[in-house]
């Protein structure tokens, strides 16, 4: 993906807009993410903080552990990113926001071991059993 990307909520309430590349791109399978998705696993890209902006609304904020917070369009519902203390001056905004989804290009999987056996997934990319900081 090449700057600018942009990307908004269902409803076009949130929308974003971010001046650089993303750090990286990759789908997370956790049962975390599954469960605020509703789907068997999440697409993210990660922008360093500084870079990027809401240019509509502000999500609203869910914190869904201690460490964790998950925005939201608080119109129509749309997930929008994660934030964790985890990965400080990081916000990971979901792929299906993008304007442009066309330009997402994952290297890999995280939380692979929480892979859903329906969710046949042949794409040869890297796997890896839990997240690259676990």
């Amino acid at each position: 993906m090449q700057p600018p990307i942009t990307g908004r909520c269902l409803c076009g309430a949130v929308t974003y807009r971010a001046d650089a590349p993303p750090l990286w791109q990759m789908h997370c399978h956790c049962q975390s993410c599954r469960r605020t998705t509703g789907a068997a696993f999440a697409s993210f890209f990660g922008l360093r903080d500084g870079t990027w902006h809401w240019t509509g609304r502000e999500p609203a904020v869910f914190h869904s552990s201690p460490d964790v917070d998950r925005l939201f369009c608080p119109a129509c519902g749309t997930p929008m990113a994660y934030r964790s203390t985890r990965f400080p001056g990081e916000t990971h905004l979901h792929a299906g926001t993008l304007d442009d989804p066309g330009t997402y290009r994952p290297t890999a999987h995280v939380h692979s071991a929480e892979m859903q056996h329906w969710a046949d997934i042949n794409d040869h990319l890297p796997r890896h059993a839990a997240s690259s900081d676990d």
